[in-house]
């Protein structure tokens, strides 16, 4: 989707959105106008594949877009949980944050790493980082490998 790389902010670091496409995804930089919450998911092997969503307005082109989280990749996650994560639940309403991921119709999903498999455009390589004011990128928020074997890998 275009309109994703588009809302990259010229103040993301340039190599940001390289290291994205280099990872297999793509780059969304953008303030955060929603809180985190929670939705409910599948099961797969009796661990609930449950999400985090928020609302994240483009630095470039102004359009509001879902990231859908995957809470099983955050560090905090507690196996069936029936709240958003630690430390996504740190994001607040006005935090820029930067998500790499895959785009679809209105937002963007598959902001964490993908396990160590070869990244590629349908399991790249993701991460969601808050991007301080001073410019600065946290770490990924996304990064727990925890849960890396509910899925077969390459």
């Amino acid at each position: 989707m275009a309109l994703l790389i588009a809302a990259l902010s010229a103040n993301a670091r340039a190599g940001d959105a390289q290291d994205c496409r280099a990872a297999g995804g793509t780059l969304l930089v953008g303030r955060a106008v929603s809180p985190p919450t929670f939705k409910h998911g599948m099961f797969r092997h009796g661990v609930e594949l449950s999400h985090t969503h928020l609302q994240l307005k483009g630095d470039t082109d102004g359009k509001t877009y879902d990231v859908a989280i995957d809470n099983v990749f955050a560090s905090g996650y507690q196996k069936n949980s029936k709240s958003v994560p630690a430390p996504l639940n740190t994001i607040k309403v006005g935090d820029r944050l930067e998500a790499c991921g895959i785009p679809f119709s209105g937002g963007i999903h598959w902001v964490h790493n993908n396990c160590g498999d070869t990244p590629t455009k349908s399991d790249p390589n993701g991460w969601l980082k808050i991007v301080g004011s001073d410019g600065s990128v946290g770490p990924n928020l996304e990064d727990g490998q925890k849960y890396c074997s509910l899925w077969p890998h390459r």
